[in-house]
């Protein structure tokens, strides 16, 4: 297993997760597993940024515009895997979800972790804060509804209760709640039905 610190840049209170994922898990895989950590939704984007050690490069890593066939700057995540990034000292990954709000979070690599070599799963252990909304605007915008939201003087007072749904707790997180999705129906749901 890989274990990967993950902090959503921007909060306060600050948004982490630790989770472990499988080896073999593709930047898909560890898409979908960052998403289903943080409490995301997967409506949007995403692109990892990644040094690449073998070039010193650094290599964008998602889903590539089909529109644009022969563009390579974006590499298709089913088909590049974590651990051939995690050579010595491998720096923090970027994780970019949602290019209009640009939520970015760092992965920092935390080590191999011995564990079931059965588990297919990935697993949260730990983290804080709750994950934003969908839409909600982007971390600054973000601390704005939290301010809002916990004065009922502020002039955006309600639009910030209908974001939320209510008063939240932004620092409310259980790693109880996580639940994971498996990676290949994901695809199938993504590619599969927007095909269609």
């Amino acid at each position: 297993m890989l274990q990967y610190l993950v902090v959503l840049a921007g909060t306060d209170p600050l948004v982490w997760r630790r989770i472990r994922i499988p080896a073999m898990y593709s930047f898909w895989d560890l898409h979908v597993a960052v998403q289903d950590a943080m409490g995301w939704l997967d409506c949007h984007l995403h692109q990892f940024r990644v040094l690449d050690p073998r070039s010193g490069t650094t290599v964008l890593i998602g889903i590539p515009d089909a529109e644009v066939p022969d563009d390579r700057s974006v590499v298709a995540g089913w088909r590049e895997f974590p651990l051939d990034y995690m050579v010595g000292d491998a720096p923090p990954m970027h994780y970019l979800y949602d290019f209009g709000d640009d939520w970015q979070h760092a992965l920092l690599f935390e080590g191999f972790e011995q564990g079931d070599r059965r588990r297919k799963k990935p697993q949260c252990i730990a983290g804080a804060g709750a994950c934003p909304p969908e839409d909600s605007g982007g971390a600054d915008y973000y601390a704005m509804l939290l301010t809002a939201v916990a004065d009922a003087a502020h002039a955006e007072h309600e639009h910030a209760l209908a974001v939320f749904g209510g008063v939240p707790d932004p620092t409310f997180f259980s790693v109880a709640d996580v639940r994971f999705d498996d990676p290949k129906k994901r695809w199938h749901i993504t590619f599969d039905e927007g095909a269609s």
